[in-house]
């Protein structure tokens, strides 16, 4: 089982454009489609998706349209009730595939709110496989909160995974690396993280050498996601890279979550890091394909890619 935990989750609302998107012109939409987001959410879907158990932990009140519609998709979850809304995230998608997102800051929970989501992910743990924390924290929630996070739920026989971005990121590798099991940068965020300029992270050679300080400071493994060049994973066994099968993209929201979910179902089923990799490129190129937030199943996968060993780490 996989429990995720999203603090700041939305309704993803994709408009559909007739046109190429124009800055100060009155555009005409096709369609406008709102589902349930946020990256754990996102994951916890893929994941129950391919016949997984999954919990998504989350903030929310039962009536919000986002525990709405969880409940509509039947994805097992455990909401923390605050009394606010969630937030919108908009998202434009041109006809050519190319989408332009503007994610809203959502509502600041208070102390008590966040010791409640702490103590759901707690109460779930036991027995699972994977801990996902991910996406971006609430206004005025500590830098420090998913460091903090790790600390009181990691254990044995629990693996954590964490995506997010920023300080949040940094705090968390300064102060858990060794509790750390995966982290899905992509090349922007790797960049930051380690302190080097995005642009001269072109190469799998350059994004090897980057992650490798990661590894070398206690985290398990670092999945790198690029895009349409596939993704690379550098472990302390070796670093592989896979390029992204070849698919007409219709959108990529969601893309980076389903590569994480993708990983995580291979090491449900023992697959081994290749293998994991291979998975987690064809389901985030598979959420490419797919129109507005929709998440693969594994139906809509491309044939799994090929994966290079890029050394013997």
């Amino acid at each position: 089982m996989i429990v995720t935990l999203t603090p700041n989750p939305s309704i993803d609302r994709t408009i559909t454009l007739s046109e190429p998107l124009a800055r100060g012109e009155v555009l005409r939409s096709i369609s406008t489609h709102d589902d349930a987001g946020g990256k754990g959410v996102n994951v916890a879907q893929v994941v129950r998706q391919a016949g997984q158990l999954a919990v998504a932990v989350l903030p929310g009140d039962h009536d919000d349209p986002l525990l709405v519609r969880l409940r509509e998709l039947r994805l097992t979850h455990r909401a923390v009730p605050t009394g606010l809304a969630s937030r919108i995230n908009l998202t434009l998608a041109e006809p050519d595939g190319v989408t332009t997102k503007v994610n809203a800051p959502g509502s600041a929970l208070d102390p008590a709110h966040l010791d409640a989501l702490i103590n759901e992910v707690a109460r779930e743990t036991p027995g699972a496989r994977w801990a996902v924390l991910s996406g971006s924290l609430p206004p005025g929630v500590p830098s420090h909160w998913y460091a903090d996070v790790i600390a009181r739920v990691a254990g044995d026989g629990l693996s954590i995974a964490l995506d997010t971005s920023g300080e949040p990121l940094r705090e968390a590798v300064r102060r858990q690396p060794h509790r750390i099991d995966l982290i899905k940068p992509n090349e922007t965020e790797l960049a930051d993280l380690v302190g080097v300029d995005a642009s001269t992270l072109t190469t799998v050679d350059a994004v090897v050498a980057a992650a490798m300080p990661l590894i070398d400071a206690g985290i398990g493994a670092v999945l790198v996601t690029l895009g349409p060049a596939g993704a690379v994973l550098v472990s302390g066994e070796g670093s592989w890279h896979a390029d992204a099968p070849s698919v007409e993209a219709r959108s990529t929201v969601g893309a980076g979550d389903s590569a994480l979910a993708g990983y995580l179902l291979g090491a449900l089923d023992g697959l081994d890091a290749a293998k994991r990799l291979s998975l987690a490129v064809a389901y985030g190129s598979a959420a490419a394909a797919l129109p507005g937030s929709t998440m693969p199943r594994p139906a809509d996968l491309p044939p799994l890619p090929d994966v290079h060993h890029w050394n013997e780490g």
